[in-house]
């Protein structure tokens, strides 16, 4: 049993969160505290209570968030901070958040911002983008900044907390570690399948071993008494208990006592240490065998002997490396002629590889141009891998080989010119040998203020914290899985097909019904119902890998995880359809085709000095909610009724039909979620369909494992975008002809609205008099891919973007030049016919150039360029988005919502909306405190409920806010009517008066509000209609800077600016900007989802797939709220804000496109050429052709079996 579910299950503690089980995202974060044998101390280490058995932490005292602080007794400060600085939205993370500076803060009241960030890096958020947590956490630090911005004008605003009110640090008031704890003896904890034995001294562990010879020895939390650090004549013992901090903490102590010679190997461990895993990671990773590291190999002060570590991996912190390699030379005493050189790769077999022959060939050479030429050539034949090597990425791994060693020779170059006074290697590549640094973000955020005059009770437009921020960051915040559990209550687990597309034969439950603890098999014909939901389960055959075949229902979910495993599926398999291309070869697609056309496409290409043709892919995307998909049904015994607590964004018509009772029958209950993003609105069915249909008789509960989660829901559409434009020598572009393919999957799902959106911001913001878009939905045997923030949208522009850019490079006019001549004007028609009112782009644009300095930064960007870097570049790009705003299914763009007032003046508050972390629960209080002129406090939304609030649409669209805000104030309005002759009779009267006179008048103190959004409704047949109630719009610049020979990138300046009309919380508001431009950045340049040929899905979890970390904020990154811009279609003349700001990082993947641009200039390329989505290290380096490059060609395609197939 892991720590984390001895605290959920057996203690209720439910503070901590399970968000991945294999210590990826530091949700479920705690301090453990324990005396040190060998230091004579207490130590204080944040572990992942997820991965920690919870009989290795005997002796040791364990401290969760439940225990630090609660909202109704005395909040911790670390607590207040995140919450008050708004780092805390869906709430999932936040309580790791709080647990790993908690216990920084133990270890270090006064930490700097370095130690402030290395304890996050084992820490993930998907909502909030990290800057608030950085933040909010800043004033913890030795020297605070908090990035303020100077502005002479009063009406901008740019702090939305004070710090200065924040409850001090008492290090003094913090819990003692119990004294019980401290003597030292051997205890046993025997299991159902396991004895576990905890040796206290060195001697009882060698003779519990050779009583268990076949025992296995677990190191983790523990030490187990044998001396774990010492000098010797040579260098430092570590061992085998020794974790990879106090590793660390000893290097650290070493290089700064011993000489430089002496310590190069150290600090390059150090280097390597700084990007290993987690922070709760290295505090119990251990070394797996005993292991020695001396000082250096210039050990006695001899010149003439150089060493260097290098490690590539898809992000920078917390992953595992694509190609690792240390390398060491010895030179002839004096001279620059290799004695002896040592080269070690990792990543190019399954174990570490040793070039002997380069090596043997290399030795007697000068260490010169000579030996590089010889030396990667030997590296390019020796250091091969088969095509279909598992990992894939074959060429760039080769390629890293040639690159890394060349970094290597100009480092020792470097070291050769100090110590032999040789030539000095020039600058122009000396950034080549430059360790990574980031330096620590700052921030500026600009909003609008409110205007003079407005009530200190209005809240409307003030950025107030998310009401659940405190809750959330006590752990109190109550999501699906934290719900005590029920009486007799089971527990689901999903039994999945492994094959991509087969008819099943035969299930054998034999093996599975020996499991302990198993009561019940669910398949297909125990669903009383239909079988509409996908279906919920499948008989006869399957249509991808991770469909649900069926179910195990047991007394705990080990049990029933266990039992699923081995149920038996004998399949005839059938050929799949994986990848778009695939599907276009097999013309697989879904009915119908959409296609839009305005112009004549024909007559403008005629009329256009040039053509060009192209296409970019973009790939697919895992939501990754830190909370998986989780339903508990409860039924009723009565008449079919049933209570269901879900995780979920949508109603459950869906799930009625599988039951077979009426909808009034079925109560879903939704109180928050832990992130949704889209992919809650329509997947979170197939799981609460299949955990009713189990809970017919006693109630079941179901939460997804990540792996689980991430096989079967499906995620963002990868889209194959294909395009023919036609434009003028000026830049001006005449007509576009272009196609879409969505890889939908094995459903329909939402992807004909997907391919609908994608077609309506084909354009992007670019007024182009000729254009024709059509759009496929590719069926293919996948996991259905759904909804996800943006809804295509950002794959519509994102192909509009790279026309842009490859037209700007054929030109040869500046980018930012290209795409300002062809944006929207005022009163334009966009290519489905609805005319552009309240257009703000154009002060979007320039407000962007100013806040950027756009220009002065274009002009330093081609200096550094062009005079003083080879190997690093940098890139700059400037990016528009508009973004329509309403379901495109006319019948969804309405809302419900319900108003009591108690007779105390209290009021709760219900509408149709649910809780992910955007604030809308938040926002929707202060619509009704507004309306109803009461403070905030009086009102209480407790959840969203079917009960309460009927035929909902679902919380996505971004159009929630404006639906249910609407709906809020139209039951306000009916209160209000009824409340005004009590006004009128008692002007001074309080509001508790006029609600107890009502009252006592027998008034009706509850309201029903309702609204529809007017004057919608698209017709693609005629091309005419109101698509969208209105656009939100915004720009966004970005700097960045590649590594031309990894292919790593940073971004170094980032400024967004958002029209948002008259902002109903800036703070929030901001919030989403930052987070969904933190998302739309790891789709753009890192995330990205691997597909075997045969249909399944290798990368499963954070350990494989990795999500922005906070080492991905941009160094500077600005974000502005448009100012004096209202609209007057929304509430209170606001505009919401969801998935707008995702496209924002697109400027992040155009600048590096620019500094790709750059390098491949230095080979003589030029013009536009191919980058596809996401921009990562692999397709940077490899687009950044150079001579290392053509040494290490990709092998023909159709020659071999790839290890992953690009859907």
């Amino acid at each position: 049993m892991t720590l984390l579910t001895y605290l959920r299950r057996k203690l209720g503690l439910t503070g901590t969160k399970l968000g991945c089980a294999e210590g990826g995202c530091g949700a479920c974060t705690v301090m453990i505290s324990k005396f040190h044998p060998h230091l004579k101390c207490i130590v204080h280490h944040a572990v992942n209570a997820c991965l920690a058995p919870v009989c290795s932490l005997h002796h040791c005292a364990v401290i969760t968030v439940d225990g630090i602080g609660t909202v109704a007794s005395r909040l911790h400060p670390v607590q207040e901070r995140i919450a008050k600085a708004h780092g805390s939205q869906c709430g999932f993370c936040t309580p790791g958040m709080v647990m790993s500076m908690y216990t920084l803060l133990r270890n270090n009241p006064e930490p700097s911002m370095v130690d402030i960030e290395e304890a996050f890096q084992g820490n993930l958020c998907r909502c909030t983008g990290y800057r608030p947590i950085l933040e909010g956490y800043k004033t913890f630090a030795k020297v605070l900044d908090f990035g303020l911005w100077y502005c002479e004008d009063p009406t901008v605003l740019n702090q939305m907390y004070d710090p200065s009110k924040f409850i001090p640090l008492d290090p003094t008031q913090e819990v003692i570690f119990p004294p019980e704890l401290l003597p030292p003896r051997q205890m046993k904890f025997k299991g159902e399948r396991v004895l576990w034995i905890q040796p206290s001294t060195l001697t009882e562990l060698l003779d519990l071993k050779s009583h268990y010879p076949e025992s296995k020895l677990v190191v983790g939390n523990t030490e187990v008494g044998m001396p774990t650090i010492f000098p010797s004549n040579t260098g430092i013992v570590f061992g085998a208990a020794c974790t990879l901090t106090l590793l660390g903490e000893v290097l650290r102590d070493a290089v700064a006592k011993l000489p430089t010679y002496q310590t190069e190997v150290f600090k390059a461990i150090l280097e390597q240490l700084r990007w290993f895993a987690g922070k709760q990671i290295r505090n119990v990773a251990v070394c797996l065998e005993q292991t020695i590291i001396k000082y250096c190999f210039k050990f006695g002060a001899v010149l003439g002997q150089y060493f260097s570590a290098f490690k590539q991996s898809p992000r920078q912190e917390d992953d595992i490396a694509i190609v690792t390699c240390g390398m060491n030379v010895v030179f002839k005493e004096g001279s620059n002629i290799v004695e002896k050189i040592l080269l070690s790769f990792g990543g190019m077999a399954p174990t570490t590889v040793i070039p002997k022959t380069t090596c043997k060939k290399l030795i007697g050479s000068a260490w010169n141009e000579k030996l590089l030429e010889d030396a990667c050539a030997s590296l390019a034949e020796e250091m091969v891998l088969p095509p279909s090597a598992p990992g894939g990425m074959v060429p760039y791994r080769r390629t890293l080989t040639l690159s890394l060693f060349f970094k290597f020779y100009l480092t020792v170059k470097h070291y050769l010119a100090v110590d032999l006074q040789h030539e000095v290697l020039i600058r122009y590549y000396s950034s080549a040998t430059e360790l990574f640094h980031k330096d620590s973000p700052s921030s500026v955020q600009l909003f609008q203020a409110v205007p003079p005059g407005q009530s200190s009770e209005d809240f409307v437009g003030r950025p107030i914290m998310h009401l659940s921020a405190l809750k959330q960051a006590t752990g109190e915040a109550v999501y699906c899985d934290d719900i005590p559990c029920y009486e007799n209550e089971l527990h689901l687990a999903l039994i999945t097909s492994t094959k991509a597309h087969a008819h099943i034969l035969s299930i054998d439950t034999g093996e599975a019904m020996t499991v302990p603890g198993v009561v019940a098999f669910v398949f297909a014909k125990d669903i009383p119902g239909s079988n509409i939901t996908g279906p919920a389960f499948y008989d006869e055959s399957v249509t991808c890998v991770g469909h649900i075949v069926g179910a195990v229902v047991a007394d705990t979910q080990a049990h029933a995880q266990r039992a699923a495993k081995v149920v038996k599926i004998t399949y005839d398999e059938l050929k799949p359809i994986i990848s778009i291309q695939d599907a276009i070869d097999s013309q697989s697609f879904y009915q119908p085709v959409r296609t839009m056309k305005k112009g004549d496409t024909a007559q403008g290409f005629k009329d256009s000095d040039h053509i060009l043709e192209g296409e970019i892919h973009i790939g697919g995307q895992e939501h990754f909610y830190l909370e998986t998909n989780c339903t508990v049904a409860v039924p009723k015994g009565e008449d079919g009724e049933m209570e269901l607590f879900v995780s979920t964004q949508t109603h459950v018509v869906f799930l009625v039909s599988a039951l077979g009772v009426p909808a009034n029958r079925i109560v879903c209950r939704v109180k928050r979620m832990g992130g949704g993003f889209g992919g809650k609105e329509s997947r979170s069915i197939i799981l609460s369909t299949v955990v009713a249909v189990a809970a017919m008789k006693r109630p079941v509960r179901c939460m997804l494992d990540r792996d689980e989660d991430m096989l079967v829901t499906g995620g963002r559409h990868p889209f194959l975008g294909r395009y023919k434009v036609g434009y003028m020598t000026s830049g001006k572009i005449i007509a576009l002809d272009v196609t879409f393919y969505a890889n939908a999957g094995n459903s329909k799902d939402l992807s004909f609205s997907i391919v609908e959106r994608a077609l309506f911001h084909m354009e992007n913001s670019y007024n182009i008099p000729h254009v024709c878009g059509t759009g496929y939905m590719c069926k293919t045997n996948l996991p259905s891919n759904t909804a996800f923030r943006g809804f295509g949208g950002p794959q519509g522009m994102m192909v509009a973007e790279s026309w842009m850019s490859d037209v700007a490079l054929a030109c040869g006019i500046p980018s930012y030049e290209v795409r300002r001549m062809n944006l929207y004007n005022e009163g334009d028609l966009t290519p489905f016919n609805q005319r552009l009112e309240q257009f703000t782009i154009g002060k979007c644009w320039e407000e962007c150039l100013d806040i950027s300095n756009y220009m002065k930064r274009q002009g330093a960007v081609e200096e550094f360029n062009r005079y003083f870097h080879r190997w690093t570049k940098r890139g700059l790009s400037i990016i528009p988005t508009k973004f329509g705003i309403s379901f495109t299914s006319v019948f969804l763009n309405q809302a419900g919502a319900l108003v009591h007032i108690y007779t105390d003046g209290s009021v709760l508050l219900t509408h149709g909306g649910t809780e992910m972390g955007q604030g809308l629960h938040t926002k929707m209080v202060q619509v009704a405190s507004r309306a109803l002129g009461i403070p905030c406090s009086k009102i209480f939304i407790s959840e969203t409920s079917t009960n309460t609030v009927a035929n909902t649409s679902p919380t996505a669209a971004s159009a929630s806010s404006d639906l249910n805000g609407m709906a809020v104030y139209n039951a306000c309005q009916t209160l209000l009517q009824r409340l005004e002759p009590y006004k009128v009779k008692n002007p001074k009267g309080s509001w508790e008066d006029w609600v107890n006179a009502a009252y006592f008048d027998r008034v009706n103190l509850s309201a029903n509000g309702f609204y529809k959004t007017p004057d919608l409704g698209y017709n693609f047949d005629s091309n005419s209609g109101r698509a969208f109630n209105y656009f939100s719009y915004g720009v966004s610049c970005s700097e960045v800077e590649i590594d031309c020979l990894t292919g790593r990138q940073k971004t170094l300046h980032t400024t967004i600016v958002m029209d948002v009309g008259k902002s109903l919380n800036p703070a929030i508001d901001i919030g989403q900007v930052e987070g969904a431009f933190m998302q739309g950045l790891g789709l753009f340049t890192l995330e990205e989802l691997h597909y075997s040929p045969q249909g399944s899905l290798l990368t499963r979890g954070p350990g494989m797939y990795k999500i922005p970390a906070f080492g991905d904020i941009p160094v500077e990154l600005q974000v502005s709220l448009l100012r004096d811009s209202p609209n007057d279609k929304a509430i209170f003349s606001s505009k919401v804000l969801g998935e707008p700001p995702l496209f924002m990082a697109a400027s992040v993947f155009y600048a590096i496109k620019d500094a790709i641009t750059a390098a491949r200039s230095e080979s003589g390329l030029s013009g536009p050429f191919r980058l596809d989505s996401p921009a990562t290290s692999e397709r940077i380096r490899n687009a950044c052709e150079d001579r290392f490059t053509k040494l290490c060609p990709p092998a023909e395609p159709g020659t071999y079996t790839p290890w992953a197939v690009r859907v």
